[in-house]
């Protein structure tokens, strides 16, 4: 009788957490979906005929080559490539560094030192956008306006692509490890003994086993940064200037990318010129996914490779 009484109660105990959890899960994939259809809704109006501030032709909006919100010119077309340019660019910078400091911090370093390069890690990862933007225009253009008159190269004080890419590098650089660190720590402590075993030396089984067993926790970190690249705008704008065409190939040329297009003007609250940043923000939707696929579709040659 008492087990039976115990048991129902577990029964209905169980049952209410399990409500609360579907409450909460239904109330967070609510207010995501609310979230992409409202973009989606202001995103799309400035394309339809009955547009009250005048319609704009979506063709000339995807594949434009100029960005005049004076001249009511909305062409999103070298912003995309931009953005594509500084994130991958980023990330090709990033990665690799990011990857090894992971395996230096869990598999070399000392204990002493692995905790506080790890308390660095994570310290960086909390640093506010505006921070490292003004690390940026006070540190960065500085060192990019030097490098340029290296090579007689001028400048518009040092805000250009590759301030932009510095300072995305360095941005997404503590998420990335943040992961790796993670995903080679779960690495099964027998795949390394097995491979020492067999003769292997402590750096080959570090980067032919360790690394290649973690590869799907460092890729989901390469996602994330990448996402984080893509997604920043504060501190992009502080360096990027305010290409008004392009696309921008010349790493000391000022740019432009869809979130420091968003920000820009960011006063208005109706209109043509807010609605359409509303469009941006669908355009950098289908750029992030776009690149998660990419970087998903590596990961699995990656992994076919090994």
């Amino acid at each position: 009788m008492y087990n039976k009484a115990f048991e129902d109660r577990n029964k209905i105990i169980d049952k209410i957490f399990k409500f609360i959890f579907m409450a909460g899960a239904v109330i967070s994939s609510s207010f995501i979906v609310i979230l992409v259809l409202f973009i989606f809704m202001k995103g799309i109006s400035p394309f339809l005929p009955n547009y009250q501030y005048g319609q704009v032709n979506l063709l000339d909006f995807i594949f434009g080559m100029t960005y005049r919100q004076d001249k009511k010119i909305y062409g999103v077309g070298f912003i995309v490539i931009n953005t594509f340019i500084s994130g991958f660019a980023s990330l090709l910078l990033s990665f690799p560094i990011s990857t090894l400091c992971a395996l230096f911090i869990v598999k070399i370093a000392p204990k002493r030192a692995s905790e506080i390069m790890k308390s660095v890690v994570e310290l960086l990862a909390s640093v506010p956008s505006i921070v490292y933007g003004v690390f940026g225009s006070g540190i960065i253009v500085h060192l990019v306006m030097k490098l340029a008159a290296i090579f007689n190269i001028t400048t518009a004080g040092g805000s250009s692509l590759l301030a932009v890419i510095l300072l995305l590098a360095i941005m997404i650089f503590p998420t990335i490890t943040s992961m790796a660190i993670t995903a080679i720590q779960a690495v099964d402590k027998d795949l390394e003994n097995a491979s020492l075993a067999l003769g292997a030396t402590k750096t080959q089984t570090n980067f032919k086993v360790v690394l290649t067993s973690a590869k799907s926790g460092i890729f989901a970190g390469a996602i994330l940064g990448l996402g984080r690249a893509f997604g920043e705008a504060t501190a992009v704008s502080m360096v990027a200037g305010n290409k008004l065409y392009g696309p921008t190939f010349n790493l000391f040329d000022i740019t432009r990318t869809l979130t420091s297009t968003m920000l820009a003007g960011l006063k208005e609250t109706s209109g043509l010129d807010y609605d359409i940043r509303f469009s941006v923000g669908i355009v950098l939707l289908v750029v992030i996914f776009v690149s998660n696929f990419i970087l998903n579709k590596v990961k699995d040659k990656v992994g076919n490779m090994s």
